[in-house]
């Protein structure tokens, strides 16, 4: 009985490594085949992912779903759009809809594991945060207690906010709603006293108000909120190519490739690590079932990661984020990416 057992519990997994097997690559597949990455990104958020005055999407999540069709096609245009509420957009991930979601979404460990997602990097490290009208004449968050504040519904927000009021023995009355735009209306109109999410969202949701100087973000950061993309799992060939994509933006930025030096450099480095990133040597690209000039065409198209927030959410845009967390490591910053090698 005991061979018969065990007998049969190899034939499980083997049966189990099959199905593994032949779905790996599922998702490459559909996309090649398809001809462009459906990408999932938010309902609207300046800086990340929203639609410009001409409908054109722009912002740091959607440069990525560009960056990785630019690797992929060779043409970073090859993306298709699908706007998603906060609690609208795992659902979306997980039933197939979109291919990848970019979409200013924190990386934490029920998501990683409980919920069939891979996150494949950190685009943005975000803390969650409060605005406030300078009318309430607060200073601080620790001045909120019976205050009402406005939540994004199907986010992380909810349970910091309840974590740090009771930490430190404060009250509150919540007021939820599906998107940011609504709760940031809410906070204009003054149904409730302050609006809490991740920072910079607070930013972003602050130059779309009638008067953004009125308004301030007060100094406490109360959580960490790494943001980043997140593919289905089972399917490594795609978690690799995403995760790679963000590498590749990082590892230029440090090397001093970018839009307008990296055909040059392309042709005419003596640097080892610009050579291989670039394709001028090895086989790096064939690793990942990527053209070789991969890395070129992300960066020729979409820019280093340091151009991308620069005319996204830094010095170039509205604004104004300083770099802070989300500077290179060599810079003091926790933004840091392997090698290709």
């Amino acid at each position: 009985m005991k061979i018969k057992s065990t007998l049969a519990v190899l034939s499980a997994a083997v049966a189990l490594g099959v199905g593994a097997n032949a779905h790996a690559g599922a998702t490459l597949d559909a996309v090649k085949n398809n001809g462009f990455v459906q990408c999932g990104i938010s309902d609207g958020l300046p800086g990340f992912s929203y639609a410009d005055a001409k409908g054109q999407y722009k912002g740091i999540d959607v440069d990525i779903c560009r960056a990785v069709a630019a690797a992929l096609f060779g043409d970073a245009s090859k993306v298709k759009y699908s706007p998603l509420t906060a609690k609208e957009r795992f659902t979306a991930l997980q039933s197939g809809e979109v291919d990848m979601l970019s979409r200013n979404t924190t990386w934490t460990s029920s998501r990683d594991a409980a919920m069939g997602l891979n996150f494949t990097g950190v685009t943005y490290y975000d803390g969650q945060g409060f605005l406030v009208n300078k009318e309430l004449g607060v200073k601080s968050a620790k001045e909120l207690d019976g205050a009402t504040v406005c939540i994004q519904a199907g986010t992380t927000t909810e349970l910091n906010l309840s974590d740090y009021f009771r930490a430190n023995g404060m009250n509150y009355t919540p007021i939820t709603y599906d998107t940011s735009d609504e709760s940031a209306k809410s906070l204009e109109s003054g149904r409730c006293d302050v609006l809490t999410s991740d920072q910079s969202q607070l930013y972003a949701q602050r130059i779309k108000l009638a008067n953004p100087e009125q308004y301030i973000v007060l100094p406490e950061v109360i959580s960490k909120e790494p943001l980043g993309p997140a593919v289905r799992q089972g399917d490594e060939e795609w978690f690799d190519i995403v995760r790679w994509t963000l590498f590749a933006m990082l590892n230029a930025e440090e090397l001093g490739i970018n839009s307008s030096n990296v055909e040059e450099m392309a042709k005419t480095t003596k640097n080892p690590d610009v050579a291989r990133l670039l394709g001028a040597e090895g086989e790096y690209g064939k690793d990942l079932n990527l053209p070789k000039d991969w890395a070129v065409q992300i960066i020729k198209q979409v820019g280093n990661y340091g151009e991308v927030f620069a005319r996204n959410v830094g010095a170039d845009s509205d604004l104004k984020i300083e770099r802070g967390l989300n500077a290179l490591w060599k810079d003091g910053g926790l933004q840091y990416a392997p090698p290709v090698r």
